[in-house]
This record gives structure tokens, C-alpha cells and sequence, in this order.
């Protein structure tokens, strides 16, 4: 042992003394020691000649510097930053959290429950369908006299990344009745039409309420729907501002489907109240549609055929 000690200094004299663990900074040798570095490239030295370097090493002998890890503290912004900027972007084109403020879709919704909103099916063309709960933009000042509180600093930067609802949106929650084309009705207390069939609402309109209200504010109507917009109403028939009350603006109580936020699919808060919001079966029956798009199917499975018979048709005739 004492002989190979003293070989290793003699032949690494220069190098032991810019290298050696009293004047290093970093232990690399002592490293390489520990893990038994050095008695292999002494030997390898004896049978090939060849200069090696111990692991954690640099040329001639001196100590690689290794780089240390990046602080959390350092690293918390950069999070931060990233987490933020996720959130935007799921707010702008993905999901948005709402608050309800008012009991106009009771027992659907409850004031102060939130709801998530699909802001992403939209982007693909799909438009509002009967019977699912929308959020849209104020059509015409259907919220004038409403009552609007000024938000604080924190609750301005969370609606800014979507978090909490913005004040300064005026956003209504409706479901809808009928889209464009529709015919829909309301004679004394009901039932509600939508192109001459009967809707039961009553697993969603509020208990005690009658489907239709008699007054003549706009309780008893008969619209027909034009193309690209849709006619809404609260579920808490008696107490709901919504398209019966405003054919005197400019949409004639109309919501213009370029104004829809998107659709309200779960009640996210509180934890109570967890659920989802699903199309009543009531929208399902057959003969709602204006115009029914069953007549238009047969084109389809029509169109996909022929585009399978085309390329077997093609390759048989190549190989004849």
C-alpha cells in the first residue's frame, strides 16, 4: 500500500499540488477517493501510459465546479409567472368560473353558487341548443337598475385571470327555450310551446311556479325565433327578467348567439352543491325541431360509402 501511495505523488507531482483536497474548493477528490477512482487509473497507467483524470475532474488535475441547484425562492416567480398565464389562457378559451347574484334560476342554481362555463365548444362552431343553461352577455341593458358593487385590488386581479367573475362584465344566466326557427308559445299558465309541442318543465321550473305567467308585461306571447338568435328564460318563472320582458329592446328579447359566453356544465362551489347541468329529457322528444334535420341523414351514410367504394373500385381496375 505504501508503494502505490508514493508512486501516485511522484508521478502526479504538478498536478497533486493545484489539485489536492487541502487547497480545493470543491471536494472533488476526496469524491473520487471514496469511490475508488484513483487505484484504478494509477494501475491504468502502468499498463497502457495513458494520463486519465479522476472522475470530478478536470483537466490537469483540477476540480470541476459543480453547478448548484437553482434557489425555490428564486424559482417561486417563475412558477408563479407560469401558473398565471395558464389561468388566462384557460379563462379565455377554455372554462370560466361564474357567480350567480340573483334567485332567476332557482332551483337550478342558487344565489351565490358558481358555475364552470365551456367557452371552448364554441370556438368549433357549436351554437347554444334548447334546454341548456347559457351565460351571455347583456343583449340590450336588460340589467339596467341592477344594483353593482366596485370590487377591491385582489378580487379585480383574480376576475382578471378568471378566478372570480368580473364586475364590470354584465353577464346573465338564462336557459335556453327555443333557437333559431322556433315558434314558441305561452298561453295563460301554461303549458309552454315550442313549434306547437308541449314542454313538461317540471323537473326544472321552480315549485309553485306556473310555466307561464299571466300578465300583460310579456307573460302571454307567441314569437317565432330568427336565424342566429335564441329565446331564454329563468326556471324561476315568476321571478326572472329575461326574453318575455324585453321584446321592447332591440332584439326583441332576443339574445344574439354572437353574445353567448358559452355554456354552464357544472356547479363547481360550494362543495355541497356539486353537480352537473344536463339537457331536461323534456328537449329530447321526437317532433320539436322546426325543421327536422332526420331528413338530411340519409345523405350522409350515402356520402361515406361512396367514398369507400372509390378507391376498391380504383384498385380493381389496375389490377385488370
Amino acid at each position: 500500500m505504501g508503494d502505490v501511495a508514493v508512486g501516485a505523488r511522484s508521478g502526479h507531482d504538478g498536478e497533486e499540488h493545484r489539485g489536492s483536497p487541502a487547497e480545493s474548493t470543491v471536494p472533488a477528490a476526496d469524491s473520487a477517493v471514496t469511490s475508488g477512482n484513483d487505484s484504478g487509473a494509477a494501475e491504468g497507467d502502468r499498463v497502457t501510459g495513458e494520463h486519465r483524470t479522476a472522475e470530478g475532474q478536470g483537466p490537469g488535475g483540477t476540480a470541476r465546479t459543480a453547478k448548484k441547484p437553482r434557489s425555490f425562492w428564486k424559482e417561486l416567480p417563475i412558477l408563479i409567472g407560469i401558473a398565471l398565464v395558464l389561468a388566462l389562457l384557460i379563462k379565455t378559451f377554455l372554462v370560466q368560473a361564474f357567480s350567480i347574484p340573483s334567485d332567476s334560476m332557482q332551483n337550478t342554481l342558487q344565489q351565490g353558487d358558481r358555475v364552470l362555463v365551456d367557452k371552448f365548444t364554441p370556438w368549433f362552431g357549436s351554437e347554444p341548443e334548447r334546454g341548456e343553461v347559457v351565460v351571455f352577455h347583456d343583449p340590450d341593458n336588460w340589467l339596467a337598475g341592477e344594483p353593482t358593487t366596485e370590487p377591491n385590488a385582489l378580487q379585480t386581479f383574480l376576475s382578471w385571470i378568471g378566478l372570480m367573475p368580473s364586475a364590470e362584465e354584465k353577464d346573465l344566466i338564462k336557459r335556453v327555450i327555443g333557437v333559431g326557427g322556433d315558434t314558441i308559445e305561452c298561453k295563460n299558465t301554461g303549458p309552454l310551446t315550442v313549434n306547437g309541442k308541449a314542454l313538461d318543465e317540471k323537473s326544472y321550473v321552480y315549485a309553485g311556479n306556473t310555466p307561464c305567467s299571466v300578465d300583460d308585461q310579456g307573460g302571454q306571447f307567441k314569437v317565432k325565433v330568427p336565424k342566429g338568435y335564441i329565446w331564454v328564460m329563468g326556471d324561476h318563472r315568476q321571478n326572472s327578467r329575461d326574453s318575455r320582458y324585453n321584446q321592447a329592446d332591440a332584439h326583441h328579447g332576443m339574445v344574439p348567439v354572437k353574445d353567448v359566453v358559452g355554456r354552464a356544465v357544472v356547479i363547481a362551489w360550494p362543495v355541497n352543491r356539486w353537480d352537473n347541468l344536463p339537457v331536461p329529457d323534456t328537449f329530447d322528444q321526437s317532433g320539436l325541431n322546426a325543421q327536422p334535420a332526420a331528413a338530411g341523414l340519409p345523405a350522409a351514410p350515402q356520402g361515406l360509402a361512396l367514398a369507400g367504394v372509390v378507391p376498391v373500385v380504383w384498385w380493381r381496375r389496375r389490377k385488370q
